[in-house]
Parts: C-alpha cells; structure tokens; sequence
C-alpha cells in the first residue's frame, strides 16, 4: 500500500467501509416494513397537487432520482433546499401537498423550522437515520435507515439514504418493492467489493489529481445525485474546491475555464444521453484539460460502474467520488473527512 494512504484512515475512512453493513442492514429493515395504505392511496387518487421534495446538503441531492421518478410518472414535483422552502417558499406546504423531508440527523436546524409549520396541513414523510428525532416522532410516516452512527462527511448515511427513497418511490407510485428490493441485495457486494480496493483505487485518482487546481463532476439525469454529493464531500473532506453540476450546465461557460489544471469527471450515465455526455468527454480533452468517464465502459477499475439497474446507479456512482476525496486528502497531507469548523449536525441556519 502506498506509505501516504496511512494518513487518511481516520473514522470517515471506516465509515466508507462500513457502507456494505449499513447497506444489508437498511435492506433487511426496508423488506420488513410497511407503507401505510391510506397515503398511497391519497397519491394514486390525485389528492396531492404537488410533492415537495426537501433537505440539506448529501440529504437534498439524494432526492433528485426521485424528483425524476415522480415526474416521468405525472406528479408535480418540486425540489428546494429547506432552508429556502422555510422561509421563501412556505406557500408550498398546503393541505394537498406530500411534503418528503430527508436529514440524517433528522434534527438540523432546517428541519426544526420546518416542522413548526406543520400545522399548515401539510403531510409529511420523514426519511431519517435517526428513529427517535423530532423529523421521525413527527412525521405521518417515518422511514428509517439504518446506517448507524456517522462520524463526519455523510457516506453511509447518503447510500441508505438512496436505498430508502427508491423503497419509497415505489411505495407513493403502486409497485411491488420485491423486485427492487432483490436488485439492492445483488448490488450490494459490489459495493463491498469496489470500498475493499479502496487502496489502488486512490491511488488511481492520485497519480491524476497530481498538480490539479480545478475539479468538476458533470452528469445528466440520475447521475446528478452523485455529481452534488460527490463535489460536497470533496469540499468538507479534503478542503479541495469541488465543483458539481448538469453536463449541460458545464458548457454554459465552466468549458472555458479549462486547461491542464483542470481535472473532469464525467458520468456517462444513462443511455439516453450518454452520447451527449460522450461528446462532452472529447470536446473537454480537446482543451487540455484532464477529463476521465465514469461508467460501465471504463477500462480503469475505479471509474468502472457495472450498473444491472438504474435503480442502483446512484449508489454505485457516488464511490468514486469517496475514492477522490481521500486521493485528494492524502495529496494535501490531511486525515480525510476531519472537521475543524463544520459538526455532524448543524444547529444554526
């Protein structure tokens, strides 16, 4: 192992590893549990004008596969970060509108707000890892994750995070979680085999980040889960600046920023638009910049995504990106993922 890996093994390194175990755990919870009728019955009737999909930080960007599901099914969903939907958008929470809210912690400040607007009406899903905060004791339907306690930078919580909205995208739309729910238990030793060569994989990304001042992660569609979550834990895990957004948005004006400063991940994504994203990959190389796909045709094993669902892509998308943030920890001499000025839970807004 290379002698300057050593240095990142602090608890959100072991946190990045426990992510199989936090996987079978929420798996084995979700296959258990029950989705009361009464509320999908009250989505298949029409009764929601709309669905507010909210949270903060990994918490927010792990809705967004679900805004894309609600959507493509003909609901109205609306996605804002709770600390805008609390104060400049509370119009939102009527009665004839789902409001799912999604925090770990289930007691951030956010969520503290938010839930003092509760007798507006509203009804609430809460998807929490933590079974008695004010989000779960308080929501119509709880839906837990059980990631157990997280040191610092959201890894395990994020993946159980992804599994328990997938469970409840089917539940709010009428299938049968079954299936699904054998696909995560198919998916989940190739997580546990992707964290084990967490080692080569670093390394990898550290022979590329070498003398890089710029890094970017695009994507299209589900993959813009990962490319918000991945650029944020870079941000608070490695001190590194990160940027994450659509590979549309990149060509409107970040392409010009580019040279061999630059590093680029692009994931190639679903194969409606992977040949966009592809052409992204050339025209990015053709600038200087460093640019590498993420998927299932990379050669390298670190960017190498054998993805059996779409269902699963998010979650498999996101280790990549946990690979980065130690390369780039280890480059810059640090413990990864130690806090100096942020805490797991954020108490003031």
């Amino acid at each position: 192992m290379n002698p300057h890996l050593s240095i990142v093994q602090g608890p959100y390194f072991s946190d990045i590893q426990d992510q199989p175990r936090a996987l079978r755990e929420t798996l084995a919870s979700l296959s258990g549990a029950v989705f009361p009728n009464a509320l999908s019955g009250r989505m298949n009737r029409g009764d929601f004008t709309h669905v507010v999909l909210t949270g903060m930080g990994s918490s927010f960007h792990a809705l967004h596969p679900l805004a894309l599901a609600l959507a493509q099914a003909g609901h109205i969903p609306v996605m804002l970060e709770t600390s805008e939907l609390i104060h400049y958008a509370p119009a939102l929470l009527t009665r004839d509108a789902l409001v799912i809210a999604v925090s770990q912690s289930g007691r951030s400040a956010e969520i503290l707000r938010l839930l003092e607007l509760r007798s507006n009406g509203f009804a609430l899903v809460g998807v929490t890892n933590t079974h008695d905060s004010p989000l779960a004791l308080e929501s119509d339907v709880a839906v837990l994750t059980c990631a157990g306690a997280e040191a610092t930078v959201s890894c395990k919580t994020y993946v159980t995070a992804l599994m328990a909205l997938r469970w409840l995208e089917d539940r709010l739309l009428g299938r049968t979680a079954t299936r699904m729910l054998d696909t995560f238990s198919e998916t989940i030793p190739a997580v546990e085999n992707y964290v084990r060569e967490w080692a080569s994989h670093t390394a990898f990304f550290m022979e590329r980040l070498k003398g890089a001042k710029h890094l970017f992660l695009t994507g299209r569609g589900l993959s813009l889960a990962a490319v918000g979550t991945g650029a944020l834990i870079i941000k608070e895990s490695a001190r590194f600046h990160a940027e994450g957004m659509s590979s549309a948005a990149f060509r409107h004006g970040p392409l010009e920023m580019l040279n061999e400063e630059a590093f680029v991940l692009i994931f190639e994504g679903e194969l409606r638009t992977r040949e966009l994203n592809d052409r992204l990959l050339v025209d990015t190389r053709a600038t200087g910049a460093r640019a590498l796909a993420c998927g299932a045709g990379a050669e390298e094993g670190a960017l190498r995504m054998k993805i059996h669902h779409e269902a699963t892509r998010p979650i498999l998308e996101v280790l990549p990106t946990q690979m980065i943030s130690l390369a780039l920890a280890a480059l810059g001499g640090r413990e990864a993922g130690r806090f100096e000025r942020a805490s797991k839970i954020t108490a003031t807004e």
